[in-house]
Formats: structure tokens, C-alpha cells, sequence
């Protein structure tokens, strides 16, 4: 396998100043996400304008939160159906992967209609939203969070792309 060093090295000779430091920032936090080889996400928010670290946070953010959130079995006491289903003899395993599949497949639902955005007409009432990157001081940067249902999967924090929640 080659070194991706000179490529990398490369790349960040061919850019301007401001440029060049954003590129090296964004490495720095891929780096303390643990994203062992962010370059094309880097090289994306950098000569695309996408806003990749926020898209990166926010979908790994509700991996931990909304769906390994309900990796502990013995969350599982807190739903009353699942302690009927327990007590009449469900595997406290399985029942864990279906409450996590089911996270999952609400998470994908909301992101993907979050990604639909514009123009929704219910009961003739029309109206729209767009997902948007914010600075540091939370005002918006006009960078649109896009497409976020589509790499769901990808943003596992096993590394499985979810795998584990179809067994």
C-alpha cells in the first residue's frame, strides 16, 4: 500500500494560504474524531464549500445518542412492551437489535425527510426547512447540511455500517 503522505502534501502545496490552514484544521478535528483517513472529506469542505465535519459530527452524534443508545439490554426495563415480551420468554439480545434497528429506521426517516426540505404541501399548507451548519457563535453559516440520510449507514462508529442491527 502506498503512503498517502506525498499525495496529501501534494494537495495542501496546490492551495492558497486560507485554504491551506482550513485544510489543516479540518484534519486536525477529523484526527480527534478518530476518522482514520478523512481526505476526502477534507478535500470536499475545502474545494466544494460542503460543510463534511458538521454533516461528520451530527450523524455520528446520532449514532451515539438515538440508535447505541439503546445498546444496553437492560434499558430495555424501561419500555413496558418490552417487559411483557420479556416475561413471556424474548431474548433480552435480540429484543436490544430490534430496538435498535427500530431507532435506526426512525433516525433514517427524519433525516430523509429533513433532506426533502422545500415546498412540502400537508392538508394544502405549504411549507419548507433546510439542515444548516452553524459557527461557533450558533449563527448559520449558509453551508446546507445535505443529503444526510444517504450516509447514515456509513457513520456507524463500529465501523459495521450497520450490519449488526439485520442479524
Amino acid at each position: 500500500m502506498s503512503d498517502p503522505q506525498p499525495a496529501w502534501q501534494q494537495w495542501l502545496n496546490s492551495l492558497d494560504l486560507p485554504q491551506k490552514a482550513a485544510a489543516e484544521s479540518l484534519r486536525a478535528q477529523f484526527s480527534t474524531l478518530g476518522v482514520a483517513d478523512p481526505v476526502d472529506l477534507i478535500k470536499s469542505e475545502v474545494m466544494e464549500d460542503l460543510p463534511q465535519l458538521a454533516r461528520f459530527v451530527l450523524l455520528r452524534s446520532l449514532w451515539r445518542g438515538a440508535i447505541d443508545g439503546w445498546s444496553d439490554p437492560v434499558l430495555l426495563d424501561q419500555l413496558p412492551a418490552a417487559q411483557k415480551l420479556l416475561a413471556a420468554g424474548a431474548d433480552r439480545e435480540d429484543l436490544a437489535c430490534l430496538v435498535r434497528a427500530v431507532a435506526y429506521e426512525a433516525v433514517f426517516a427524519t433525516l430523509d425527510e429533513l433532506d426533502a426540505g422545500g415546498a412540502v404541501n400537508v392538508s394544502g399548507v405549504e411549507a419548507g426547512w433546510v439542515v444548516m451548519e452553524s459557527g461557533e457563535d450558533g449563527s448559520p453559516t449558509g453551508r446546507a447540511l445535505s443529503g444526510l440520510h444517504e450516509n447514515l449507514l456509513t457513520m456507524d462508529p463500529s465501523g459495521r455500517d450497520g450490519a449488526d442491527l439485520w442479524q
